[in-house]
């Protein structure tokens, strides 16, 4: 059972989920590129970044299988990272702007920052957001429907 379902309240419905974008495989694909090239100029050199590559496409994998975002009918929950984690869990009433982040490259392929920003607390930035318009979008109207 995911973070997100053990941690509903009582009549709380996911309404929309979230996902991080797969870009957040690029850094280590290249770096898996870069090693295959070294392994033929030197075996020993491209042999250690592959293996960096490798840790670092698992640990990608695992931030993307184990982040969660969701928006309630009740609040806005978004879960990141897996040995380090980064959290938040906001009220609808609460939540005072959804601020979305993208340059050029996410807006082409559909990836940003959500930076939420609560009711006297600090604005939380969270990044490599797949569709994060759409996900603003459904914050609002469950705070339009909550109003």
């Amino acid at each position: 059972m995911s973070y997100i379902d053990q941690n509903l309240m009582p009549g709380e419905q996911v309404i929309y989920r979230a996902k991080l974008h797969w870009v957040l495989f690029v850094p280590g694909a290249l770096v898996f590129i870069l090693g295959l090239l070294l392994l033929a100029v030197s075996g020993t050199v491209g042999g250690i970044v592959i293996a960096l590559a490798v840790i670092d496409l698992i640990i990608a994998y695992l931030n993307y299988t184990k982040s969660e975002m969701v928006v309630t009918n009740k609040r806005v929950m978004i879960k990141v990272g897996i040995i380090r984690r980064h959290s938040l869990e906001t009220l609808l009433k609460k939540v005072e702007s959804i601020k979305v982040d993208q340059p050029i490259i996410g807006r082409m392929l559909g990836y940003g920052t959500i930076v939420v920003s609560g009711t006297g607390g600090t604005p939380e930035p969270f990044h490599r957001i797949a569709n994060p318009l759409e996900f603003r979008k459904q914050v609002n109207e469950q705070i339009e429907k909550a109003g």
